[in-house]
């Protein structure tokens, strides 16, 4: 999908660079059955204190209910459109199912309207189709991947993200993550046939800070400008060093190569090489 560049007349139209959408169904309405409004929080917890700084406003938004389960086996189920979904990066597919029953799915690089998917642990392993990892050959590259049988897709869900399988071995495969991390996974657990759409997502530029507020994302202020009794790196006169042994939250925690992870709950246990690892 190219990117469209307008001329500067204005200082936000400058650096604004944005997707031509030409080659998805524009003019369809979202499936009213398949929406679902999006509460806004603000960044609050039920108590109203702020627990996630710099969010809040935006403009309103429905959220697709997307299939990441791919659960129902054996029924073909066709294209009928390939739509913009306001809330992630990927485009979607509505697929109509032979029975009538109306699904989203992520929609795969490659995919067009018209085009017909299954899921089930014997299709074949093409484009778009949903099988377990055991029965497709080494080498695919696929994406919505699964964790744990059965729960939905957790892994290469944004757009133009993919995995690949490069060994099966007995219960285990492995995966070659879009990071580069190397990871083995549960045999039984499913993926979906190719690439996540819309790569060049990528290459967006807001252009403007408005674009920003757009989607809910607020102003983020240095430490250095606040003043100590805001910030650990605030006060001084001019520009100041920060004055301590390592950048420090707005709390006092370090923040420069402090490990936080819990040693109790790692999950590297099925890890072959870390992403970090080069």
């Amino acid at each position: 999908m190219p990117t469209i560049k307008h001329r500067p007349t204005t200082a936000g139209r400058r650096g604004y660079v944005k997707l031509d959408r030409s080659d998805i169904d524009r003019k369809k309405k979202p499936e009213k059955r398949l929406l679902k409004s999006k509460s806004k929080s603000a960044g609050r917890n039920f108590r109203g204190k702020i627990t996630v700084r710099h969010q809040g406003g935006g403009a309103k938004r429905q959220i697709r209910q997307i299939d990441f389960k791919r659960n129902k086996d054996g029924v073909p189920g066709k294209v009928a459109a390939v739509e913009y979904a306001p809330d992630r990066s990927a485009h979607i597919a509505l697929l109509h199912y032979a029975d009538g029953e109306k699904r989203y799915i992520l929609a795969p690089q490659g995919l067009n309207k018209n085009d017909t998917v299954l899921s089930g642990p014997r299709v074949p392993a093409r484009l778009g189709n949903c099988l377990p990892m055991e029965a497709m050959p080494v080498g695919t590259v696929v994406h919505c991947i699964e964790l744990v049988p059965g729960r939905g897709a957790q892994l290469a869900r944004s757009a133009g993200s993919a995995a690949q399988l490069v060994a099966k071995e007995g219960k285990l495969v492995t995966l070659r993550l879009p990071s580069g991390e190397m990871r083995m996974v549960a045999a039984r657990c499913r993926a979906t046939v190719g690439r996540v759409g819309n790569p060049d997502h990528i290459n967006v530029q807001d252009g403007k800070a408005g674009r920003k507020r757009h989607r809910g994302i607020r102003p983020s202020v240095r430490g250095s400008a606040m003043n100590p009794v805001d910030h650990p790196h605030g006060g001084g006169e001019g520009k100041a060093p920060i004055g301590l042994d390592s950048p420090r939250s707005p709390w006092g925690k370090k923040t420069l190569g402090k490990k936080t992870r819990n040693r109790r709950k790692l999950s590297s246990k099925y890890i072959v090489r870390d992403r970090r690892r080069k």
